[in-house]
């Protein structure tokens, strides 16, 4: 009856736990890189909001410069963690 075993995960590099780690570290530089988009303007005489010089762009915000970046960086780190990760062996010896 050994055609009809089961097979284990030790024969595969990854883990189910693996692939879920991974797909969690995607959707992090999805929400990283939407955060960092936007600031489009049509007209380039309207970058200033309100016409007013003295106003800071939007796309000098702090969600652009500070945020989104360090959102990305972060799922970039979580997905090096998400492939390098190797789950505790389950020995056991009687």
């Amino acid at each position: 009856m050994a055609f009809f075993q089961k097979q284990t995960d030790e024969n595969y590099t990854f883990s189910t736990t693996n692939y879920i780690l991974v797909a969690i570290g995607v959707v992090i530089l999805v929400i990283g890189f939407f955060l960092l988009s936007g600031g489009a303007q049509t007209d380039p005489n309207e970058f200033y909001p309100n016409g007013d010089p003295t106003q800071v762009p939007e796309i000098f915000n702090f969600r652009r410069l500070t945020l989104a970046p360090i959102v990305i960086l972060f799922g970039f780190f979580f997905e090096i963690f998400a492939i390098l990760w190797k789950p505790k062996s389950k020995n056991i010896t009687k």
